[in-house]
């Protein structure tokens, strides 16, 4: 039995108003054989913003979850793939930010969840505060504008992280873009708006200061898309590992022990040296060793020799 035979002329319901069937769509219907919709009227936004005017309800998977709930819950459909997404340092290069999303399967059917996985320091995940238009300019040059949408607010609405948000969208309309009148503007992607937008406000803050930051909503953000393609790619991977128990899909990795020796001093390093895979399904587990197919790290890795 395959993995596509779970799921084969089946209607996948995808949980998203940020165009991500862009990147989720077509690896899925060529792998599982099924057909692909975006459900009707769908918002997001009550589930977390960016900008981090309505907060995230809970956790990246856990939102990723309520997303696929909420769909199936729409459509009356059995399987649903939602995607979240989380910006921040990255865990392991110091100085790096770091685009981490999740791509999670839930079929109701089969009683699965499955999740790919995807870490990629490739982004443009920044936010400035500014005093002036060019300063404004400066900025959007940087990071790709105007390819990349970019998000203006008041300097005193930016406190708190984007961090912990989901990518909801923005209360200015179906194409996600919001005026530039309206306390928070997103997706600019015009010289124009992004002017008029600055400008406003600069005029509205009390020490004439702004907020500029990217908008990482996966519509305005190319950058961010492809990472959702990967980890897509990588929740197909994880569909086609049957468990060997049970025969199930999703035999993916559920757990990862660091440790990897040094190839130098063999010191143990943070590096994966094993991992568990485990079935959702019959709770079937296995250990595998060296699941990155090098028995030891590079020193650049080591704490000892590379402190």
């Amino acid at each position: 039995m395959s993995a596509s035979s779970f799921f084969a002329n089946r209607a996948v319901v995808i949980a998203t108003m940020h165009h991500k069937e862009q990147a989720i769509a077509p690896p899925i219907e060529a792998a599982l054989c099924v057909t692909t919709q975006v459900p009707d009227n769908f918002d997001t936004d009550r589930l977390g913003t960016f900008t981090r005017d309505i907060q995230r309800p809970a956790d990246q998977l856990a939102t990723a979850r309520l997303k696929a709930e909420a769909a199936l819950a729409l459509t009356g459909e059995s399987i649903a793939i939602a995607s979240e997404g989380s910006f921040g340092p990255h865990p392991q290069v110091p100085f790096a930010a770091c685009d981490r999303e999740l791509v999670l399967l839930l079929d109701t059917r089969h009683q699965l969840e499955i999740v790919g996985e995807a870490l990629s320091t490739q982004t443009n995940f920044q936010g400035q505060t500014i005093r002036s238009v060019q300063a404004a300019l400066d900025f959007a040059k940087a990071v790709g504008f105007p390819e990349h949408g970019l998000v203006v607010m008041s300097s005193e609405m930016s406190e708190g992280s984007p961090t912990d948000s989901s990518g909801g969208a923005s209360r200015g309309g179906p194409s996600g873009r919001s005026s530039p009148s309206s306390a928070i503007a997103k997706g600019i992607t015009t010289e124009a708006r992004l002017v008029e937008a600055v400008t406003l406000a600069l005029e509205r803050s009390p020490n004439r200061q702004a907020h500029i930051e990217t908008d990482m909503r996966a519509l305005y953000n190319p950058t961010r898309m492809q990472v959702i393609g990967e980890a897509t790619a990588a929740l197909v991977q994880n569909i086609e590992q049957l468990c060997p128990e049970c025969g199930y899909p999703g035999f993916a990795i559920a757990q990862r022990y660091p440790g990897l020796p040094c190839g130098l001093c063999q010191a143990a390093t943070l590096l994966t040296l094993s991992v568990v895979h485990k079935c959702k399904h019959c709770h079937f587990q296995q250990i595998r060793q060296f699941p990155d197919g090098s028995q030891f790290a590079d020193p650049t890795y080591c704490p000892c020799c590379n402190p």
